[in-house]
């Protein structure tokens, strides 16, 4: 499979946000968990690279399997709603 440099692109960025899962990947562009990892350490500097499996490895939101909700994003418990452009206050 060939891949644009868009699509390079927007696979690594899906790859360092810690809620889009290797499954999104797949779905969306065809790659797989290995093939991922490997399109990441062509694309990146070494010591980037490392950082990035480093922070991947284990990580609960990168699996869908393994996420402890179903869809959406996480939202805290103590976050407060926005008013009128100005973040409210605890």
């Amino acid at each position: 499979m060939t891949l644009t440099v868009e699509d390079t692109d927007r696979i690594i960025e899906m790859a360092w946000e810690d809620r889009t899962t290797f499954e999104a990947i797949e779905y969306q562009f065809g790659l797989k968990e290995q093939e991922v990892i490997n399109l990441m350490r062509r694309e990146m500097k070494p010591s980037s690279f490392k950082m990035w499996r480093k922070r991947v490895q284990g990580r609960q939101t990168k699996h869908e399997k393994l996420r402890s909700f179903e869809k959406g994003r996480f939202k805290c418990s103590r976050q407060k709603q926005i008013t009128h452009n100005r973040i409210s206050k605890r």
